[in-house]
This record gives C-alpha cells, structure tokens and sequence, in this order.
C-alpha cells in the first residue's frame, strides 16, 4: 500500500481532473455511478496518505474539499500513465503476460487536463473507492506502533481470538489475513488463543513478530513473499519444524497454522 501512496505522491498530485470513470457501482460503493465524479471534478489532489492499508487523498475543489479514499484489496494496483497510455508509474510487477497499456481490469480512473491518468487497475475486484472514508477511526498504523499502542490494542479481558483482535484495524491498522498468519507464526502462537489468554512474553513476541514480518514483506515484495505462503495449502509443512500445517476458520477468514509449535501454545493455555 505504501508503494501505491508514493506513486500518487510522485505523479498524481497537482494536476486538475477533468474526467472521472467511477462507472463500477461494486468497487465505488456506496456511491452511485457519477456521484464520486461530480465531487472531483475541477479539483486536484494535493496529498497522498495511508494508514495500515487504507490510503486516501485531500482535494482542494473550487466548491468543497473531499477526501477521496482508495483501497486496493489483494490485487490492487495504481497506475499512472501518460495521455499516450504509457505507464509513467506503478507499472511495474505486473502479472504475468500483461501487455503495457492493457487496461482490461480498470475499476476507477481519474484523467488529468493533459491527457495523463490514474488508474485502479484491479483483476479480482477486491479493491474500493469512496468519498470521505472514515480514517479518524483506524488504529495506529502497524508498520509504526509503539509498544505502549502494542499492548494498548490487546488489552486483556476478552475471548477474542489474538488473530481477530490483530486484524481489527480499530486497533491495529494494516494487518490482513496472510500477514496475519505470518505474524502468528513466527511469534509461534495459535490465531484462536484467547487475548485475555496471551502471557507478557507472547505478547513481547508477537509485537516483534510484527515489526519483522512487515519489514521482511516491504524489503522483498509484499505479503505474497513471506515464508509460510507458500506452505499454507494442503499437503504444506511448518518450514521450522516440518510438522503438517493445520487450517480452519478463525475469526471468520481461512487461517493457517503449525500442527506443532502454534497448537502448543493453545495447549498449554488449555
């Protein structure tokens, strides 16, 4: 998501809008096709912000200041390109066997007075965009929390499990389901112990955990890169320890976990 931020920080701010493609109901929901155009057309965007994985941006409109927010789900991409259809940004790390310019899976675009555009290119639709999203109720960011938000945000005296709690971005900003599953793993505690259950050294790991995880994902690439992806299918093995891992529903997502080590710590609660 911070990569997207600084490509509409380098390349999308200051320039007047003129067109607005906010046709996909699904993705620009709750607005109605031409309800987000009419908010931007005629202004600019003048600064480029995020928190966990929500990013939005300040207008300066001649009749009202919006704030537009853009959230680019798992396949995400913003992309800005020249009037031409040269990608001049973000282009890059596409998915295999996309041409430049081929824009089959653009769900909101903005088009600037000289012809350049920013778009929201998104294959699996799982991206949003909306007016005036609701960011003064997010979470500190999870790539910058402090320890005193750490153990803030798991405060004790509750049966949620530590994975939902993790993900809730009222809390904690930034954290889905597959960095989630890397933290956990790496901390070695199971996603459905109890918050109220977590001892002070498995909250200690679990913040380090989440330093190192979002570290590791930023240096190498995204989430898509950290070490139990590509184990967390069946027939996968813990690659610490080898033992089967294990899968069900935590917190209504799809979790994964080691069989061994991550079930032990839900065992020496119990």
């Amino acid at each position: 998501m911070e990569s997207a931020r600084a490509v509409i920080e380098r390349n999308g701010l200051r320039r007047r809008i003129v067109d607005v493609d906010d046709s996909d109901a699904y993705v620009c929901r709750p607005h109605v096709p031409g309800e987000i155009r009419h908010a931007l057309l005629g202004g600019e965007l003048i600064t480029a912000m995020r928190r966990g994985k929500s990013m939005w941006c300040q207008t300066d409109h001649s009749s009202d200041a919006v704030t537009l927010g853009i959230h680019l789900g798992m396949s995400g991409k913003i992309v800005i390109a020249d009037a031409d259809g040269t990608e001049i940004d973000g282009g890059d790390h596409w998915e295999r066997g996309r041409r430049p310019g081929d824009y089959r899976w653009k769900r909101f675009s903005l088009t600037f007075d000289d012809g350049g555009r920013l778009l929201l290119v998104d294959p699996r639709r799982l991206g949003r965009v909306r007016l005036n999203p609701p960011v003064e109720q997010l979470g500190p960011d999870a790539q910058s929390i402090t320890p005193p938000q750490f153990r803030a945000a798991l405060a004790a005296g509750t049966t949620e499990p530590v994975k939902a709690r993790i993900m809730d971005q009222r809390r904690i900003a930034g954290i889905g389901n597959l960095l989630a599953d890397e933290i956990l793993w790496r901390a070695r505690i199971h996603p459905a112990l109890a918050v109220s259950s977590l001892t002070e050294p498995q909250r200690s790991r679990l913040l380090r955990a989440t330093r190192d995880t979002i570290r590791v994902a930023l240096r190498d690439g995204g989430v898509h890169t950290l070490t139990i992806i590509p184990y967390r299918r069946r027939g996968g093995t813990c690659p610490r320890d080898h033992a089967p891992m294990a899968t069900g529903t935590v917190g209504g997502r799809t979790s994964w976990w080691c069989s061994a080590e991550q079930l032990k710590s839900i065992r020496d609660d119990g």
